[in-house]
């Protein structure tokens, strides 16, 4: 079964961008147009890994990875989570990090940098 990739994402152009990346190297992607819709696709279909916008139209990356972490969902608690972000002001990856993200990436995204992380974060849960 193919490890699946759920991103959070409001820009449809960097959603293409992202899924024909992740469905490039073999993994299912799933696409979530806000941070709600996002939070009920993972309570529903646990992914594998999580990208995820920080600049959402309902509530926030950072809210989205705190009521991830602390859902209860033990299978949530640890998927990882990657911030992808176009903030990068001072600060700005700390408060990723604090509100449970694993890594923080900055937009515009690379996709080498992309494939690295998803496959390093992938290898490193594999059960």
């Amino acid at each position: 079964m193919s490890r699946r990739v759920l991103y959070i994402e409001d820009n449809p152009d960097n959603m293409t961008l992202v899924q024909r990346a992740i469905e490039a190297i073999g993994l299912t992607f799933i696409g979530a147009e806000n941070g709600t819709r996002g939070l009920e696709v993972a309570f529903s279909d646990t992914p594998d890994l999580i990208l995820l916008d920080i600049n959402l139209p309902d509530i926030d990356g950072y809210e989205v990875a705190r009521r991830l972490r602390n859902s209860g969902r033990a299978e949530l608690k640890y998927v990882p989570i990657v911030a992808v972000t176009a903030n990068a002001l001072r600060g700005d990856a700390e408060k990723a990090l604090e509100a449970g993200c694993d890594v923080y990436m900055s937009k515009p995204i690379n996709i080498r940098e992309l494939w690295a992380r998803v496959e390093a974060l992938l290898s490193d849960t594999k059960s």
